[in-house]
């Protein structure tokens, strides 16, 4: 026993001995990473998330995961490291395409939920205001392209979600606060609800000749807000700053539909048919 606790030792685990009717071995957290002990699913699971990770929205973290995953790949079975090669050469993934997040504020504004520790930080909105914020964090939320957090404003005295590639200077204020209850199912359901709720400069309202299920199986959930009229029709809403991308969006739901509001898409939509109908060599 004794030779296996040294042979720990040596390979990095800081391992602390206590003499004495209660004494024994102990494993503590040290101030290196030492070797770790993976299954073959764990070091799959491993190499799939840093070959996603080095294709993702947070800034910086492209070259760190690529030294992460050769390091595995060199230190894994022979059996494994051909799954994770056959893995990498059969997968491509779109490059990330818009703002990406500063990786320290990610670990940053975890910390601040784990610990239930307030958060100051500097945002922008959409609109280009600037602000000083205090908020209780409550959750990080990822939709693919976007890293949300979800959190209690103190100063608005109610819950807001705030885009992280927004965010600047996010620091500890040094408060705790009791956990709040969630107005909604789970923090990704709040941040769909609170985009499809945004306020926008133009809002569309439209009756879709498509029943409710098959409309949400194929619309993104940020595209708007589904309400079922009847077994063959729905109320689409949606609301953007920009006529023309509303009526891109209308278009590319795929159904038949009827416009009810605003009336200034009406001649945007009959602008997208005939530029349509022209590269269709209509």
């Amino acid at each position: 026993m004794r030779r296996d606790i040294e042979r720990l030792r040596e390979l990095g685990y800081p391992v602390e001995s206590l003499t004495g009717p209660a004494g024994g071995y102990r494993l503590q957290a040290g101030t290196a990473m030492p070797p770790l002990l993976l299954d073959d699913d764990e070091a799959i699971a491993i190499a799939v998330g840093l070959r996603t990770a080095a294709r993702a929205s947070v800034s910086g973290i492209e070259d760190a995961s690529v030294r992460a995953l050769v390091k595995l790949e060199q230190v894994l079975p022979t059996h494994l490291r051909r799954r994770v090669t056959a893995l990498g050469s059969a997968t491509i993934s779109a490059p990330v395409v818009g703002p990406t997040v500063d990786p320290q504020h990610l670990t940053v504004i975890a910390a601040a939920c784990r610990d239930n520790e307030c958060l100051r930080f500097a945002y922008e909105s959409r609109d280009g205001t600037e602000s000083r914020r205090l908020v209780e964090p409550h959750a990080l939320v990822n939709t693919g392209r976007r890293w949300y957090l979800v959190a209690w404003d103190r100063n608005r005295e109610d819950w807001r979600t705030f885009r992280v590639d927004r965010l600047t200077r996010p620091s500890g204020a040094g408060l705790r606060f009791p956990a709040r209850a969630l107005p909604a199912k789970d923090p990704a359901v709040y941040v769909q609800q609170s985009i499809a709720a945004a306020p926008n400069r133009f809002e569309a309202r439209v009756i879709l000749h498509a029943g409710a299920e098959e409309v949400l199986s194929q619309a993104p959930f940020h595209w708007g807000t589904i309400t079922p009229i009847d077994a063959e029709r729905c109320e689409y809403r949606s609301g953007d700053d920009d006529l023309r991308r509303l009526a891109m969006r209308i278009a590319m739901l795929g159904f038949d539909f009827e416009l009810g509001e605003p009336p200034e898409l009406r001649e945007h939509l009959a602008a997208l048919a005939e530029r349509l109908g022209r590269g269709a060599g209509r």
